[in-house]
């Protein structure tokens, strides 16, 4: 069944599309997002919150790329879609891209849903929680459309990681927010949404498809 399901969203005839996922995959693509998210998060923070921030955002990637990548994917050994020798050649592959031979579970699912769950309830804002979920879900989704991951990866991907943002988020609410709960400027908090329209657009365009 998650082959089927697998196969169901993976690929297509479109060339677009190929450049959409292509695009939206690439880590340096959401860099500047990346960075006007850091900076609004930094910004009105004292330091000790600060530390706690940065020792909770590394939490979340640190411990969802070890689980992920250094534990479950060789002790699980399940091939990627784009390695089934009895699947790949159903597979439908963006240039040439395979990733590596194993894929359970999802290292970028669980990381991007781990941030947006952990800094998200920070703001308290629903165009910000938008953004941030939505940077992951798209994520998610090119996995799948390029044929390096199963759905099912996908959903432990993001099951694990929201549990992992979650436990950081309330550390944080219990030292921090819970006792002085922060504010931050109006005009800081559209940064974001702003940076993650922009970033959609820029991904948008079909720049791979001239190289």
């Amino acid at each position: 069944m998650d082959q089927v399901i697998t196969l169901f969203f993976n690929g297509s005839s479109s060339l677009y599309l190929d450049s959409l996922a292509w695009n939206a995959t690439q880590m340096f693509v959401w860099i500047p997002f990346l960075l006007v998210v850091a900076y609004v998060v930094f910004r009105e923070h004292d330091f000790p919150r600060m530390l706690f921030l940065i020792g909770g955002i590394l939490f979340c990637i640190l411990l969802c790329d070890q689980v992920a990548s250094t534990i479950c994917k060789p002790l699980v050994a399940r091939w990627r879609p784009t390695h089934n020798p009895y699947l790949q050649d159903a597979v439908d592959i963006v240039n040439g891209y395979r990733g590596g031979p194993y894929g359970f579970f999802s290292s970028h699912a669980a990381n991007t849903v781990a941030l947006a769950a952990f800094l998200s309830p920070i703001f308290r804002r629903r165009a910000i929680t938008l953004s941030l979920f939505g940077w992951a879900l798209l994520n998610c989704w090119t996995r799948v459309y390029l044929g390096v991951h199963y759905v099912g990866d996908i959903v432990v991907g993001l099951l694990f990681g929201f549990a992992v943002g979650t436990i950081a988020q309330r550390l944080y609410y219990h030292y921090f927010a819970k006792a002085q709960p922060l504010t931050y400027h109006p005009r800081n908090l559209k940064l974001i949404p702003r940076a993650f329209a922009i970033t959609l657009c820029l991904i948008a365009i079909p720049w791979k498809l001239y190289f």
